[in-house]
């Protein structure tokens, strides 16, 4: 049976499938070129080109998903803080992020009712997020990132409570799933340009529709791509120890003084706390210890975050996604009165999806660092017998993701200066192909130099000056000033110096660090800036969509302001989604937060893998100089934002909410400002602080930090104003140095102080290798070989830099040896016309001696 319609233009074969291939799932598969075999890469391009918004309702249900190992390398939460994460999949990593963020942070807000008594009369229910706080959160998420497709909360039927409707106690919806996705926008009426911005979202219910629709239920089978919503509900394991339970000490600060008992299921919540006074007169302190039942922990198994196939978000998107699940937790039944009877449950699961074919593929063969699964394993065209594969990122769903580099015992022609690039061989002939794309035999290998010898005074002092070397034994033991950056070694030493018992006999300007020591931070640490950049948006969004003041027809009532317990669960959440955070805090200006003169939720961890949390609200701070007002970050990033706001991000949003809270006659109805927008900011507008010491703080220990502003409107709802900022703090020895060359314009410290033989070698940077030196490999160049019998074919950092501090200190060592040999420079065979000429000009020498 034909697949498609073969037309040749310059040898490629160019398959259009047929409209009848659209309802056969069984079509012929063909490669790329006429030279080229077919393979996996093939048949996977092939099927997704082929179902498309047009035929995918009618197409068979295997269709719409590619195979689980479609997608390799997925980031485990178990692996994160083991094994440095693939620059390909960093992406990834913060979608995994982010949906663990958000369970923990939903399953936080939803139990807090129980830890608030009730107030002014107001019953359990009303402590619940309304209906626009879900909506802006889900827009929060994609505005973080441009490689976020879509993102939603599916509540199992009638578990979902809100306080968005009068006379709601108690009652909840009989579905609830607001998503959010990004649409093109380049057709809309509010953008002149006619480009497409990526900043518009379209949110609506999902659980919003007429009862005779059930292929809209996305419990049921019939909605066919819900294979997210199985991946925990719904819930079998409805038992008092079924869920994993997380502990956050907080202390308040506010203005009453009470005794507050907190009773929870046997052995998990028994906390007895009693509110103490600490403060100044009129200024209360409040010890809460609480503790919440969240997904799953990283050590269980199960981990917290399960991936789903890659598959086609058919009548929705209508793009080929992928996406990872959380479970959320609630408490049920409610309103008992009897907390033995009540029981932690899996009540809904948050997802967030992105775009399947901006993913890398992996196509180098399996083996170590590729052990598969992996469909496309193997579909690399390196040639075996003198290349091997190496995958590179950013190449997304197509072929090329990779360079041919030399197997050990070979070496590239003299005419080729980099491994050959996959995109390159993918495009060739079949003659360019059998000809090129290989690398020649090295004639005569060394045996590795084992032995070490003392080098001379003058070729020490050589090599010394070469690389600008500062003897870093100058540092004087007995002086606490920070050396020089030049003085690399010396400086990390200083560095790892520095404890916190001792901390304070330096000087505090030597605590602080120059910001060029921390470069590649913005690109290093970008998942847990835009966390808080996420977070700032979404403060952004609710600031100036929502108001408390709005008046709806019918039953709709508008959410209330934010409060406090929403504020802290955001804040411990970006803690728990990532594990490179040490801290990170809300910090609202003055007589901006509702019904607070300062507010600055602050949430910290002393452990790397723990369940056990703290809170601060810093608004406790007496003292001038320790108020979170007058820190030199807060300051730095209100001054920025005071006045001006034109770099501001508009991101438009077109909501639909449900009509009413029953389900009879159910139907979506556009928002009441249609299409309606908010300014946020973007990550470049956030500020990166220079490395510093937490000398007498939360943690002591280098770090750094990133703050995102957040905006709302001014009194008179003319413009926005600053309102506040989100910063996350994480250690600085996360970071990798990089000591390869740049120009002289990048602020880096560390550059150009590799030591690399530079004139036969070259230097790239290794990802993993931490805050030391030795994090780069060296390459041979064009026209040289590596002379050594090894399994690589480079020289490694670590044991350079290992080598040059003996020659350093005059120890015996093999610095002079690691360099790479002139290319054929080992061979004993000569040209036949070199030995032509020699030859005549010997004989021409003699006949005029004659």
């Amino acid at each position: 049976m034909s697949a498609g319609i073969m037309a040749v233009a310059g040898g490629v074969r160019r398959w259009q499938v047929p409209a009848a291939c659209a309802l056969v799932y069984l079509c012929a598969v063909a490669a790329q070129f006429d030279w080229q075999t077919q393979d996996n890469f093939d048949m996977i391009d092939q099927k997704f080109k082929r179902v498309r918004a047009e035929n995918c309702e009618l197409l068979p249900f295997p269709e719409l998903f590619m195979p689980e190992d479609a997608v390799s390398h997925k980031p485990d939460i178990k692996e994160i803080n083991i094994n440095p994460v693939l620059p390909n999949r960093t992406h990834m990593l913060y979608l995994h992020n982010l949906v663990l963020s958000r369970g923990y942070f939903y399953s936080y807000v939803i139990q807090s009712r129980y830890k608030r008594p009730t107030q002014e009369g107001k019953d359990q229910s009303e402590l619940d997020p309304g209906m626009m706080y879900y909506f802006l959160s889900v827009v929060a998420d994609l505005s973080s990132s441009p490689y976020i497709n879509a993102s939603a909360i599916y509540f199992a039927p009638n578990t979902s409570y809100s306080p968005s409707f009068t006379s709601n106690f108690n009652q909840t919806f009989p579905l609830f799933a607001p998503r959010a996705f990004r649409a093109d926008d380049y057709n809309y009426p509010f953008h002149l340009e006619r480009i497409s911005t990526l900043n518009t979202f379209e949110v609506s219910d999902l659980g919003a529709f007429e009862k005779i629709r059930q292929s809209k239920n996305y419990t049921k089978e019939e909605y066919r791509i819900n294979r997210w919503y199985y991946k925990w509900l719904p819930d079998r394991r409805q038992t008092q120890a079924s869920k994993t339970t997380y502990t956050v000490k907080i202390r308040y600060a506010n203005n009453t003084n009470d005794t507050y008992t907190f009773h929870g299921p046997p052995g998990e919540y028994d906390t007895n706390d009693t509110y103490t006074f600490h403060g100044p007169p009129g200024e209360y302190d409040t010890n809460d210890a609480y503790t919440f039942h969240g997904p799953p922990a990283a050590d269980e198994t199960p981990g917290p975050v399960n991936w789903t196939q890659p598959y086609f978000d058919c009548g929705r998107s209508n793009k080929w996604i992928m996406g990872a699940a959380v479970p959320i937790v609630d408490l049920y039944h409610r309103h008992t009165g009897f907390r033995h009877i009540e029981y932690p449950t899996y009540t809904a699961v948050a997802v967030i999806e992105m775009d399947f074919e901006r993913i890398d593929i992996n196509q180098c063969p399996l083996g170590e660092g590729n052990l598969g699964p992996n469909h496309f394993a193997d579909t690399a065209r390196c040639k075996k017998d003198t290349t091997e594969c190496e995958p590179l990122d950013g190449y997304g769903f197509r072929r090329g993701g990779y360079q041919c580099r030399c197997k050990p015992g070979h070496r590239l022609p003299n005419v080729v200066r980099r491994p050959y690039l996959g995109e390159v061989l993918e495009r060739a002939t079949s003659e360019q192909y059998r000809y090129a794309f290989h690398c020649d035999n090295i004639g005569w290998i060394q045996k590795t130099i084992v032995g070490k010898e003392r080098l001379d005074q003058y070729t020490r002092m050589q090599h010394m000056h070469r690389h600008f070397y500062k003897n870093h034994t100058a540092h004087l033991n007995d002086s606490l000033a920070q050396p020089p950056v030049e003085d690399v070694m010396s400086l990390l030493e200083f560095m790892q110096e520095v404890k916190a018992g001792d901390c304070t006999k330096y000087h505090p300007k030597d605590l602080q660090l120059r910001g060029d020591v921390t470069y590649g931070a913005d690109k290093q640490m970008e998942n847990q800036a835009r966390l808080a950049l996420r977070l700032a948006n979404f403060i952004s969004a609710f600031l100036q969509v929502s108001d408390p003041d709005e008046v709806f027809s019918g039953k709709r009532l508008a959410d209330r302001p934010l409060t406090e317990d929403q504020m802290m669960g955001e804040a411990v959440s970006l803690l728990m989604g990532d594990t490179w955070i040490w801290n990170a805090g809300i910090y609202w200006d003055r007589n901006k937060f509702f019904n607070r003169t300062l507010f600055a939720p602050f949430a910290y961890k002393e452990k790397l893998n723990t369940r056990a949390f703290k809170m601060e609200d810093l608004a406790r701070v007496n003292k001038s100089e320790d108020v979170y007002l007058n820190k030199p970050v807060f300051r730095a990033v209100k001054a920025r934002w005071s006045t001006n706001f034109d770099s501001l991000e508009k991101i438009w949003i077109k909501m639909l909410f449900r009509s009413h809270s029953t389900s009879d006659n159910l139907f979506l109805r556009k928002y009441t400002r249609y299409p309606d927008y908010f300014l946020a900011a973007k990550l470049e507008d956030g500020y990166w602080t220079a490395p510093y010491f937490d000398c007498g703080g939360f943690h002591p220990m280098w770090m750094i930090t990133y703050a995102a502003p957040f905006f709302g409107w001014d009194d008179l709802k003319h413009s926005v104003e600053f309102k506040g900022m989100v910063s996350v703090s994480m250690s600085a020895e996360n970071l990798d140095i990089n000591q390869c060359d740049h120009d002289y314009w990048v602020a880096n410290a560390f550059k150009n102080t590799h030591k690399c033989d530079r004139r036969s070698s070259y230097c790239v940077p290794i990802q993993g290798r931490g805050f030391w030196t030795g994090g780069y490999k060296c390459d041979c160049k064009q026209g040289y070989e590596y002379p050594f019998e090894d399994p690589i074919t480079y020289f490694d950092g670590q044991l350079v830099e290992a080598e040059f501090l003996n020659l350093v200190k005059d120890e015996p060592t093999r610095f002079d040896y690691y360099k790479c040999r002139l290319a054929g420079a080992d061979r004993s065979q000569i040209s036949f016309v070199v030995l032509v000429v020699l030859l005549a000009a010997a004989g021409l020498y003699r006949r005029l001696q004659g």
